[in-house]
């Protein structure tokens, strides 16, 4: 099978792109520095490697182009005769001529400029010529900048061409605008041609595929031909002009009866008489549409002749052979309504047998034929007597038959049932029909799962009644036992006063553990912390000691002094205050020395104080360590600050493109 799949053409860049595209890969992808001081030969094959890698790079560039561009002469004719109405051959031609000659001059500068670069004698010559090389090599390309264009535009409108195989079977449908071809293509297949209700809404070839005995067709949809000469067709009209001449398929004439479309039979059947020609050798259908609209009993009778003559021609065009003339014009002319579907798939089933028979029609008149003919031999039996033979079935076959007929009626298995109903995916196995129930009518019933608010679940048990009984007849047992043990729980009305006080406590307790355990539940125990020193509830003070152990009926008093005294003895002494309160004099109270203030207090070491396992020399060595861990995290911190509302300023002029290596007096960067 022939296909073109156009749409793996290489983009062609413009003629700017092109050479930025070249200078850039000879800038990254060559050695860029160079010294006076170097050996002539090493400076000689520095600036010759640059010109080299330049031309090679042109060269690849053009020849993927020139390969991916299909060649007129070597396509199929259908795609050549397309392509020169859509894009003119002879300009086609010519650009890529251009980019042949191109790329034939851009080799010839290479060797003539590596030759010259061979006898430079300094940098600068060798530099110079460099320079020149590639600057005639750009001003060639800038020369073909049109070229590159123009195949641009056509490689873009060749990637939107539908794929089309000349050689499948084809359904090819044509006729004047608006006759209801999108409509009919629609119907058949399951392309989406915009449908409108005015001429030319099809500008283009569309396709579309259906099935027909198993086999795959190619429906097309032609724009709409004018009945007026050849030379005065417009490229969309020709675009079916093309498809007609070279596309072996079966023809679909549609015609509209109601003249909706803007043209009556008398024109329709004009275009008819015009184009018969391009119907030569192939399968033909008139399909009359919107029968809806105008039905065949209602035509004129004037109009009713013009179809009848059309069809007789258009049996005669076809090659099909048949013995009845009327017949066969009868077959080539039906009806359909696109709009109510009526002999829309008659119509497509037509076509679609004459060519199947047209295509064995044509095998058989070609020579392949008589290679198989020669291969193949038909035996017909002679008459040996008269005696009469009547057909019999042996007794093997026979005694197998019984067999089939047994397992028949033998007792149907699921698998049976399955491909009884419908097979895998629409027959399910029932698994309630083994259920062994008192009642069979039970067995499609519907349990609930939920009944007068109960589980359904909970009384499945039939022994339930049992245990309940012997559950109760436990629990009196254990009563009676305790009874006997002397353990019997006591109610509250028997506790002292002492012992309902301690009850109503355990109960507080219990209840707050609870409200806990639910609050943190509901927050996930996310709570803000407070500081120790404001939270009141949690403040640890000898009052709150004192409270406590006086709540246990425990004496605090030589708790609290002990409690005092070590805090005394590890604070040190205080000032008094009070004494500075009441008027006195500050120095008359013992106050602690400089030097036993300064140990009192906590001194924080400094960040530079080697610690001992840290694995520093000194404190210089640990700072600049820290220095270094400083520098290395800072452009990572600052990309994580980074969000997407922060002002970026994206590198619009790439350095390789637009900064080059420059000597002091120039700014030419190339």
């Amino acid at each position: 099978m022939v296909l073109y799949n156009f749409k793996k053409i290489t983009v062609v860049p413009s003629g700017k792109d092109f050479i930025d595209i070249i200078l850039s890969r000879t800038q990254r992808q060559t050695p860029t520095v160079v010294h006076k001081g170097y050996a002539i030969t090493r400076i000689r094959q520095f600036y010759m490697r640059k010109v080299k890698f330049t031309q090679s790079n042109f060269h690849e560039k053009l020849s993927t182009i020139l390969e991916d561009f299909p060649r007129l002469d070597d396509i199929h004719p259908f795609y050549g005769d397309l392509m020169n109405v859509l894009y003119d051959k002879d300009h086609y031609k010519l650009a890529l001529g251009q980019l042949h000659t191109a790329r034939n001059l851009v080799e010839k500068i290479s060797k003539d400029y590596v030759r010259l670069l061979k006898y430079g004698d300094s940098l600068y010559r060798c530099k110079q010529l460099k320079k020149a090389a590639l600057g005639r090599m750009c001003t060639i390309m800038k020369r073909v900048s049109p070229s590159l264009a123009y195949l641009e535009q056509v490689r873009q409108h060749l990637s939107r061409l539908p794929s089309i195989d000349p050689n499948a079977r084809t359904l090819l449908i044509c006729g004047y605008p608006n006759v209801g071809k999108s409509s009919f293509i629609n119907k058949i297949t399951r392309a989406d041609v915009d449908v409108q209700p005015y001429a030319f809404t099809t500008k283009s070839l569309f396709v579309g595929h259906t099935d027909y005995k198993y086999l795959r067709w190619q429906v097309i949809d032609t724009p709409g031909i004018l009945d007026h000469p050849l030379e005065d067709r417009n490229t969309i009209e020709m675009l079916s002009i093309m498809a007609l001449v070279h596309l072996r398929a079966a023809v679909l004439f549609v015609m509209d009866l109601s003249g909706a479309c803007g043209y009556t039979i008398q024109q329709q059947a004009a275009l008819f008489q015009s184009i018969k020609p391009l119907f030569a050798n192939k399968p033909l259908i008139i399909a009359c549409n919107k029968t809806d609209l105008q039905p065949m009993e209602t035509l004129p009778e004037e109009d009713r002749r013009l179809l009848d003559e059309i069809a007789k021609e258009a049996a005669q065009t076809s090659s099909l052979m048949l013995l009845d003339g009327s017949q066969e014009a009868k077959e080539c002319l039906l009806t359909m309504s696109t709009l109510t579907d009526e002999g829309v798939m008659g119509v497509k089933n037509a076509a679609c047998e004459k060519l199947l028979q047209h295509r064995v029609e044509v095998k058989m008149k070609s020579k392949k034929i008589n290679d198989v003919l020669n291969r193949m031999h038909v035996a017909v039996p002679r008459v040996r007597d008269h005696k009469e033979r009547p057909p019999c079935i042996p007794e093997g076959v026979a005694a197998k038959m019984r067999i089939t007929e047994q397992v028949a009626t033998r007792k149907q298995t699921e698998k049976d049932l399955e491909n009884a109903h419908g097979g895998a995916g629409v027959y399910s196995a029932s698994l309630v029909k083994h259920y062994m129930l008192a009642d069979d009518d039970w067995k499609n019933d519907i349990v609930p799962e939920i009944m007068d608010g109960h589980n359904i679940a909970d009384f499945i048990d039939p022994d339930i009644l049992l245990r309940l009984e012997e559950l109760e007849r436990e629990e009196e047992e254990r009563e009676a036992a305790a009874e006997a043990e002397g353990e019997v729980e006591m109610d509250e009305d028997e506790l002292g006063p002492e012992e309902l006080e301690a009850l109503a406590a355990i109960r507080k307790k219990k209840k707050l553990l609870l409200e806990e355990h639910r609050r943190k539940k509901r927050t996930a125990d996310n709570n803000p912390v407070i500081p120790r020193k404001h939270d009141r509830d949690q403040e640890f003070t000898a009052g709150r000691m004192g409270r406590h152990l006086s709540s246990l009926g425990l004496d605090p008093t030589l708790a609290l002094e002990r409690a005092r005294s070590r805090s005394v003895s590890r604070r040190g002494r205080k000032r008094d205050r009070s004494a500075v309160s009441e008027g006195g004099d500050a120095m008359d109270v013992d106050q602690p020395s400089k030097r036993l203030r300064s140990r009192s207090r906590s001194t924080t070491r400094p960040l530079s104080e080697v610690r001992p396992g840290e694995g520093f020399k000194d404190s210089a060595q640990k700072v600049k360590a820290m220095k270094i861990g400083k520098k290395a995290v800072r452009q990572r911190n600052k990309d994580a600050k980074k969000g997407e509302a922060d002002r970026t300023i994206v590198n619009l002029k790439p350095k390789h493109l637009f900064s080059g290596k420059r000597g002091t007096g120039k700014t030419d960067r190339r």
